[in-house]
């Protein structure tokens, strides 16, 4: 399968399911350019760590998806 990046359309759908950015502490990395490199991975198939550098870190990219998988992100997409 093709792997594409979100539309702007699917983005503003998908945004407002997103927890919030905690209110103090280190900034978290984007979550559009996150999910285009969790979505890369689920795609392609490919290792975590294998996955392209222009999505940021691999590391940053499992731990968000394990997140997200916990508070019911996957579930509301």
């Amino acid at each position: 399968m093709k792997f594409e990046e979100l539309t702007d359309e699917e983005w503003e759908l998908i945004e407002p399911l997103l927890p919030p950015p905690a209110p103090t502490g280190r900034p978290r990395a984007d979550d559009r350019k996150t999910l285009n490199s969790i979505f890369y991975v689920l795609t392609t198939g490919c290792k975590w760590m294998d996955m392209p550098g222009e999505y940021g870190s691999y590391v940053t990219a499992w731990r968000r998806f394990r997140r997200w998988q916990e508070e019911g992100v996957w579930d509301a997409m």
